[in-house]
This record gives C-alpha cells, sequence and structure tokens, in this order.
C-alpha cells in the first residue's frame, strides 16, 4: 500500500477542482484502488491510501490534474505502508 500526503494552500483553483478530483475518487474506491481518503481538519492537505504499486501509483496520479496541475496543491510524500493491525480488511 502507498500513502499520499498533500499540502493545500487557499487557491481557488483547488477548491474549483475539487469536485472532478473527488468523482475520481469516489471511481478508484469502488475499482479497489483507494482505500481511504480525506483533507485535514483544517484543511491544510489531505492523507490518501492506495492499493497500488509505485507504477500504477504514478498513472493514477498523472491522470488526475488535481495532483500535478491544480495550483494549490502539492505532493508533499508518498510512502509505502505496511499495516499490522486495522479495519480495511487487511491482517
Amino acid at each position: 500500500m502507498l500513502v499520499v500526503e498533500l499540502a493545500f494552500t487557499p487557491a481557488p483553483e483547488r477548491l474549483a477542482a475539487r469536485p472532478a478530483h473527488r468523482e475520481n475518487l469516489t471511481r478508484l474506491r469502488t475499482e479497489g484502488r483507494l482505500l481511504a481518503a480525506g483533507p485535514w481538519s483544517d484543511d491544510t492537505g489531505a492523507l490518501l491510501l492506495f492499493a497500488a504499486d509505485r507504477d500504477r501509483l504514478e498513472e493514477i496520479l498523472d491522470a488526475d490534474p488535481y495532483y500535478r496541475r491544480t495550483p494549490g496543491v502539492e505532493v508533499r510524500s508518498v510512502r509505502e505502508w505496511t499495516p499490522v493491525v486495522g479495519g480495511l480488511g487487511f491482517r
């Protein structure tokens, strides 16, 4: 699994792009590629948990302009995560 951390600024372009981005997240969730996603409570960024390898994640990020081309959105980090205990269906 891969965790993506985003950082936000209050750019109006980010807010305008958010509905299409969230539709894409819903599709990825339905496909089983996205396990969880959401903003920090202070809206300074977000965390997304993907069930994908690095190559597939790059394709996912490139396909959604929100990540690479929307002012006010920065991909801060991409990290591999190995859950030990959790309620998302892993062992």
